[in-house]
């Protein structure tokens, strides 16, 4: 290990750290997910950080760095947030009776932003990245900005020591609760959550392989360890990706020498598989998981990590999942298991001819979700109207005996949307 790696690890104050959490946050379960062990290769458990106070792990590093402020946060304070990470300040400061300013991206989801909002901080929507909004939480701190020299104190989301060592508390848990683990995979933004197990697993002496997620959209840490790079400038990345959480475009300063040493490697996902890990944990663990908090998951089920002897532990990062993105993976995920399928035929314009229709879909067990008349776009006889309906099935089978049965009525079958495809019948 370098020195300087080294030392950083030893500046981490865990026992700090470790008074200030307990003291206000969930220690989160790590569960066995026996449903998932077989499609990973072997036993597997879940940390479940999307259960925690504020849902997700970032509450720790907010505590931890409250501790360590001392009577400098009685100033405020301040940080720069996609949503998580500004929640679990907000919350910090309003536990402590601090008062909190957040700057957010314009583009942060707006449950995210009322969130914080509902804490009682104040939020500033500026830039179109948390660099740029962290860069004026920054100026904010040191007094450059509105307030005058004695500016509140900026709570990095990441890039700190304090807030690292908060995050190192769920390394001591997964210790406590599975003492026999032997291999953690954890997603990677910024890099603290990672970097903070590390320093736990390493303090403790516990040989277990760590290995870090990201979404390939975004993957600095990634693009950096494959280039055998660390001797130099971090590497800048962007890219949209349902993980916003850690859409972080460039290492830290801290964070990066730090997971140079103390991860065993870096695995990619990509936006598939990152929705099918959403799915797989609501449907098989019962656990709602944001897309930065599923990737640990999605790493797994991709085959990009061989099995291993011993347990493996997913941390699940965090649960804060915009509704309408939850429902449209489950909805996809239904379309392709084909349980979920969209129709097109063409039915005669008179009264009754519609009802003839539905009944049969009643008689062959389909639930019809949505029904549309079709006139435009698509070549129909004076007396024809078209009609899209999607339907919910019981898969591949029931939706082929569906469209028997249709097909032996009469009725001309299209699978695609019509208003995209004209020419499908």
């Amino acid at each position: 290990m370098s020195e300087s790696a080294q030392r950083l690890i030893d500046d981490i104050d865990l026992d700090r750290s470790r008074a200030a959490v307990a003291a206000h946050a969930l220690h989160t379960p790590t569960i066995q997910a026996e449903e998932l062990s077989p499609l990973v290769g072997g036993p597997l458990a879940l940390k479940c950080e999307s259960l925690q106070r504020t849902g997700s792990f970032k509450l720790r590093g907010a505590l931890a760095k409250v501790a360590a402020l001392g009577p400098r946060a009685s100033a405020g304070l301040v940080t720069a947030s996609a949503g998580n990470h500004g929640r679990a300040v907000a919350q910090a400061a309003l536990l402590h009776g601090l008062s909190c300013e957040v700057f957010m991206p314009r583009e942060a989801p707006v449950f995210k932003v009322e969130a914080v909002q509902r804490l009682g901080a104040r939020v500033t929507l500026v830039g179109e990245s948390v660099d740029e909004a962290l860069a004026l939480a920054a100026e904010r701190a040191a007094g450059s900005g509105p307030g005058g020299a004695d500016g509140p104190a900026l709570v990095h989301p990441f890039d700190d020591l304090d807030v690292i060592a908060g995050q190192a508390t769920v390394g001591l848990e997964l210790l406590a609760d599975a003492p026999e683990v032997a291999r953690v995979v954890v997603p990677v933004g910024g890099g603290g959550l990672a970097s903070g197990i590390g320093a736990a697993l390493r303090r403790a002496g516990a040989d277990v392989e760590l290995i870090g997620v990201q979404a390939s959209a975004c993957a600095p840490f990634a693009r950096l360890l494959d280039d055998g790079a660390a001797a130099r400038e971090p590497i800048a990345s962007s890219g949209a990706t349902i993980a916003d959480g850690i859409a972080i475009k460039r290492p830290g300063r801290l964070t990066e020498p730090l997971l140079a040493e103390l991860l065993d490697a870096v695995v990619t996902v990509e936006e598939d598989e990152i929705a099918a890990a959403i799915v797989m944990l609501a449907e098989r663990a019962k656990l709602v998981a944001e897309g930065a908090g599923a990737v640990s998951l999605a790493a797994l089920l991709s085959g990009r990590l061989p099995p291993r002897a011993g347990l493996t532990v997913a941390v699940v990062s965090g649960g804060n999942l915009d509704s309408g993105l939850l429902a449209a993976v489950l909805r996809r995920r239904e379309t392709e298991e084909g349980r979920r399928v969209r129709l097109f035929t063409r039915v005669a314009d008179r009264p009754g001819a519609l009802a003839e229709l539905l009944a049969l879909v009643a008689d062959a067990g389909a639930n019809l979700l949505a029904l549309e008349h079709v006139r435009e776009a698509i070549s129909l006889h004076v007396r024809e109207t078209g009609v899209a309906l999607t339907l919910e099935t019981r898969g591949p089978e029931h939706t082929s005996d569906l469209l028997e049965r249709l097909g032996r009525a009469g009725y001309e079958l299209g699978r695609q949307d019509p208003r995209t495809t004209p020419e499908a019948l």
